[in-house]
């Protein structure tokens, strides 16, 4: 359900959408939606959302409608020969969405839409989906024994020019995706709407960088733990002695070198030997959330330097023992999972860093294009001069 305002009057609206969507779902976004029959129960349903003045599909059940499009209007690359054979197969146990010929043989294909994205990379999924995981070794189960098989991804967003599989939320997806790949068609492809919620022609099929996704989806990495106290108190808290705890929400940045999976379990865990000084914490929190950030690089003390930027307060020396940082634990009034410039950090950490590589790792060049005073020291040149090399080269 979606609580919003229509013509200055509250609505409550049915959301056809299994996804967390924090990263669109902020107060005062504009949302698409439709009035329904007298005979069901809410008065409408949303459609869209608008992001940056772009809508972006939200109502799952119409994925496959567009895919449907797409096939018939020859859209997607490298599948402009498949025809359309009937809309939901069953193969074993599960039903998959489009059974479709291509060369005279049967394909079936699985439909995804995606609403994940920063600005060029798009990920799915944006929750934990046991049933995507199923669809995917059942693809690669009919490929093996001789039937085509794809997964359509269909990105909500046209800037997107990136797609990797979601690995910090879901990390079975992920390396279930990469390892079917060799035997399941995977594409992922860009859609662009119109105001008026018209599917336009441009369509763009995503890079998907299997190197990446193979480099960065392992149990490994940093993450931020979300404690919730109910009122104030003194906590004893290991060597830090008593310390006093405001109520309100509880950020704290974390790592692990392998196991991360375990490492956030023990978290959130009551029952458990205090070791940790966020172990005494968390026993006397009324709610526990962990949210990974999955990477084999070091994070820890530069999340901790985000959560401090956006953060009203922190506690001194909490979980920063073995580094520099004044503290790895800070303090917000309320939720963070509703405020925007949180959701923004975390989308930054987990898209956004990624995002940025790629564009590195696709054209190396740009990095001459932004010189740091250490560049200028170490090669004796001026800006003048790089600006010539530049051109030169």
């Amino acid at each position: 359900m979606a609580e919003c305002m229509l013509s200055g009057r509250p609505v409550s609206a049915y959301l056809p959408n299994p996804g967390r969507l924090w990263e669109l779902l902020v107060p005062g976004c504009t949302l698409y939606v439709k009035r329904n029959p007298p005979s069901v129960k809410t008065s409408h349903t949303v459609i869209a959302v608008e992001k940056e003045g772009t809508p972006v599909l939200l109502h799952t059940h119409m994925a496959n409608d567009v895919a449907e499009i797409l096939f018939r209007r020859k859209l997607i690359p490298g599948w402009e020969d498949a025809e359309i054979v009937r809309r939901e197969a069953m193969f074993g146990k599960s039903r998959f969405d489009f059974l479709t010929t291509r060369n005279g043989r049967e394909m079936v294909i699985e439909v995804k839409s995606c609403t994940l994205f920063r600005e060029r990379l798009a990920m799915f999924p944006d929750a934990v989906t046991a049933r995507g995981s199923r669809h995917l070794l059942e693809l690669e189960k009919l490929s093996r024994e001789g039937m085509q098989a794809g997964v359509l991804f269909v990105v909500q967003w046209p800037r997107a020019e990136y797609f990797m599989p979601e690995h910090h939320t879901d990390l079975a997806f992920s390396q279930n995706l990469l390892k079917v790949h060799d035997a399941v068609d995977v594409k992922a492809v860009s859609v662009r709407w119109g105001k008026g919620l018209s599917l336009s022609d441009t369509v763009r099929e995503l890079v998907i960088p299997w190197e990446k996704i193979g480099r960065e989806a392992k149990d490994c990495g940093s993450y931020i733990v979300i404690l919730r106290l109910d009122r104030d108190r003194h906590i004893e808290t290991g060597e830090l002695g008593t310390v006093f705890f405001r109520k309100g929400y509880y950020l704290y940045a974390g790592s692990a070198k392998k196991g991360l999976t375990k490492r956030i379990e023990r978290h959130q865990r009551l029952r458990k030997n205090l070791f940790w000084h966020i172990d005494y914490l968390r026993e006397k929190a009324s709610s526990c959330r962990a949210l990974p950030i999955r990477t084999p690089e070091d994070l820890e003390c530069s999340i901790a330097g985000s959560l401090k930027e956006i953060a009203g307060r922190s506690v001194k020396g909490f979980g920063s023992s073995d580094c520099r940082c004044e503290s790895h634990l800070f303090w917000m009034e309320n939720d963070p999972i509703q405020s925007p410039a949180f959701i923004d950090m975390l989308n930054d950490w987990r898209v956004g860093r990624i995002e940025k590589e790629l564009a590195r790792e696709s054209n190396p060049k740009c990095e001459f294009l932004n010189p740091n005073i250490e560049i200028l020291n170490k090669y004796k040149c001026s800006n003048v001069q790089i600006s010539k090399q530049i051109k030169k080269y």
